[in-house]
C-alpha cells in the first residue's frame, strides 16, 4: 500500500520547467564594463535634405564607477544603439577623477558653469544626495554622497546641466 501511495506522490509532482532542448539559444559571454552607465536623454533630431527629412538619434550618456571617476558623453547615429556605443566612448574620454573624503562627500564648495547652466555643490554631512536631474546622476555615478546641489539656470538642457556638474567636480580635483 504504501508504494502505491507513493507512486501517486511522485506523478503529482509538478515537472520542472524545461524549455526545448532543440531551441536553446547560447548567449554570447560578454565581458561586463568597469563602468556604469545611465542615458540622460535620448533625442530624435532631422536634417532637411533635397530628398525629403533625413532622422537620427542623438544619445547622452554618463558613465562611472562609484569610486570617484565619472564621464558625460554624446553621440550621434541613425540607430539608437549605435548612438549609445559611441556616447559611451566619448564619455569614457572625457573621464573626471574626484577625490573623494572617507565619508564619499567632498572637501569643500565648489560651483561651475558651461553654456547657460550654472551648478553649485555644497557638501552637506547626514543628508544624503540632495540634487535634481541629470546632476544627481553625474554625482551618483561618481559616488558622491551627503552633498547637496542646486541648479541655478533656466536652462532645461540635460546635456549642459550634466557638464556643468563635471566641470565643477573636475575643479574639486585639481
Amino acid at each position: 500500500m504504501a508504494t502505491a501511495t507513493e507512486e501517486k506522490k511522485t506523478t503529482n509532482e509538478k515537472k520542472p520547467f524545461r524549455r526545448n532542448p532543440r531551441k536553446v539559444v547560447k548567449r554570447e559571454d560578454r565581458a561586463k564594463s568597469e563602468f556604469l552607465q545611465k542615458v540622460i536623454s535620448i533625442r530624435r533630431v532631422t536634417r532637411v535634405m533635397g530628398g525629403g527629412r533625413r532622422f537620427s538619434f542623438s544619445v547622452a550618456m554618463v558613465l562611472g564607477d562609484k569610486k570617484g571617476r565619472v564621464g558625460v558623453g554624446n553621440g550621434k547615429a541613425s540607430d539608437t544603439a549605435l548612438a549609445i556605443e559611441k556616447a559611451v566612448k566619448n564619455a569614457k574620454k572625457n573621464m573626471v577623477k574626484v577625490n573623494l573624503t572617507k565619508t564619499m562627500s567632498i572637501r569643500h564648495d565648489v560651483s561651475s558653469k558651461y553654456g547657460a547652466s550654472v551648478v553649485e555643490i555644497r557638501p552637506s554631512k547626514g543628508r544624503g544626495l540632495v540634487a535634481g536631474s541629470s546632476v544627481r546622476i553625474v554625482l551618483e555615478l561618481a559616488g558622491v554622497t551627503d552633498v547637496t546641489a542646486k541648479l541655478f539656470s533656466r536652462s532645461k538642457n540635460k546635456l549642459n546641466n550634466a557638464r556643468a556638474t563635471i566641470k565643477a567636480l573636475g575643479t574639486l580635483a585639481k
